[in-house]
């Protein structure tokens, strides 16, 4: 559905881009074990896991970020509120790598820092195995200041951007950075600029979305709907009427059967994903297809264009093993060239 040589002239377009982010920026802590020493604590006389390394990324909107910088997109500006402690230091550092603009990241000393810390333990083959993860984050609605202070970020940076990306990661109500509120103001900055893109990917609460370029996994649409299987079937009525709904098209991602694409008023359409081979790690793959969706429409692409690039960003980042896997530009076009040799 794509030639190199149109995703070339994408591509190009990605390094002029700013793109805006609103929603739960995570720290992803990855401890890794030795797997060939074995102490036991003194006091309780269980295993002391030796780490030697520990790896900080940021997690959840910022796996988004990750994979939009790695494409070469140009600005990256988050709104988001984290916690004035230790895991927030560690994930503003992380934040300095990257393209980012975090003058709308906000602190909060009353809330912690969300933190997926993963202990892996590798084995000598290299395969790694991820023991039990340890979560911080306050469990608790934001504060009405706080929420006042997300949705002015909002309106500056959805006024800067060339389009938004709404990560609702939190799946209970009201507990994240996207509660009734926040939804609201995005509602209604969104039928001021209809032609901006706002996309929206929401775990528990996609069908809360009444605008915006929905993108989910097929129990998220069917959830959304409030249908309770989770077959292709029933997932694609589910993105049909929800992209009718909103007059925008909406994305269901198929893992590796690609991207169900729903434009308002025609059927939906298959975007085949990509075949990969050897072992696979899913973890960020449908952030990573997000990020390849939104750079390629701010871009110029058409819905179907923008669901390929999307496969093949996920297509690399799933072979990324223990980690949040990236794709770069090199490695996109790499790879349909490799696919389309294939066929």
């Amino acid at each position: 559905m794509i030639t190199v040589e149109r995703l070339q002239s994408l591509l190009e377009k990605f390094p002029r881009q700013t793109i805006g982010l609103v929603g739960d920026l995570f720290l992803d802590r990855y401890l890794d074990l030795e797997s060939n020493v074995h102490e036991l604590s003194i006091e309780t006389g269980l295993e002391a896991y030796q780490i030697t390394h520990v790896r900080n990324f940021p997690g959840a909107l910022g796996t988004v970020m990750n994979n939009l910088a790695a494409l070469g997109v140009g600005t990256l500006v988050p709104v988001t509120l984290i916690g004035d402690d230790g895991h927030g230091f560690d994930l503003r550092r992380a934040l300095a790598s990257m393209p980012v603009d975090p003058v709308h990241v906000i602190s909060d000393e009353s809330r912690l820092t969300p933190t997926y810390t993963k202990p892996l333990r590798r084995a000598d083959d290299g395969s790694c195995t991820e023991l039990n993860r340890l979560d911080v984050r306050t469990r608790a609605p934001m504060s009405d200041e706080a929420t006042q202070r997300v949705c002015e970020s909002v309106t500056a940076v959805w006024q800067r951007a060339d389009g938004m990306i709404v990560l609702d990661q939190v799946n209970e109500s009201n507990w994240g950075v996207i509660n009734e509120a926040v939804r609201e103001h995005l509602r209604k900055l969104c039928r001021q600029d209809p032609k901006k893109l706002m996309l929206i990917d929401s775990r528990a609460h996609l069908g809360k979305f009444c605008f915006g370029c929905l993108k989910g996994n097929r129990t998220e649409f069917s959830r959304a709907l409030g249908m309770s299987s989770d077959q292709t079937w029933v997932a694609r009525q589910a993105v049909e009427l929800l992209a009718n709904r909103n007059r925008v098209p909406a994305f269901c991602t198929e893992g590796e059967d690609g991207i169900a694409v729903a434009r308002p008023a025609k059927s939906v359409e298959s975007v085949p994903g990509v075949r990969v081979r050897g072992p696979v790690d899913i973890v960020g793959a449908g952030d990573s297809a997000t990020s390849g969706i939104v750079a390629s429409l701010i871009a110029g692409a058409d819905p179907l264009e923008a669901a390929c690039v999307g496969n093949l960003v996920a297509s690399i980042t799933v072979q990324q093993i223990g980690t949040t896997g990236t794709a770069t530009p090199e490695q996109v076009l790499n790879r349909l060239r490799e696919s389309a040799s294939e066929e």
